[in-house]
């Protein structure tokens, strides 16, 4: 899977201005300043980590959102997605090996991943910690999409 610095999820921070929350009675208030949200895209991306044209499902669709905690230690089931999978990476190193064997792939806190489609891998946590993932799936309503080999 290629690695990416973080990943096509885009980040929103806003702060609310609060200065005249924190001010004492006696004092005048300060005016309160809109706070601006700041958009920074982290990435953009056609394809998958093995280089496959991302494609979405026809018709309606599901989105479902999914936080992973891999033990260390941990060995995940060779398995494959039928749809997109995306995961960022949170904590701890995952290697990602395709069901050959032949390539794998490494990722760290800061990572995302738009995982392989119709490609047999499995995954295992590299270290101590604990691999934190926060994952994103994206398939017809009420369906799986990790499939066990």
């Amino acid at each position: 899977m290629k690695r990416f610095a973080l990943g096509t999820i885009l980040v929103f921070t806003a702060s609310a201005a609060c200065a005249d929350m924190a001010s004492p009675p006696d004092m005048p208030k300060a005016a309160a300043v809109p706070a601006k949200p700041v958009v920074t895209k982290l990435f953009s991306g056609t394809t998958t980590a093995l280089g496959q044209q991302i494609r979405l499902p026809e018709g309606a669709a599901e989105v479902t959102v999914l936080s992973y905690e891999i033990p260390p230690g941990a060995v995940l089931p060779v398995h494959k997605h039928p749809h997109p999978r995306y995961a960022y990476v949170l904590a701890g190193r995952l290697k990602v090996t395709t069901g050959d064997g032949i390539k794998s792939f490494e990722y760290g806190p800061g990572d995302f991943i738009v995982e392989m489609l119709d490609a047999w891998h499995s995954g295992q946590t590299v270290g101590r910690e604990t691999v934190r993932l926060l994952v994103i799936d994206q398939g017809p309503p009420g369906t799986a999409n990790t499939i066990l080999k």
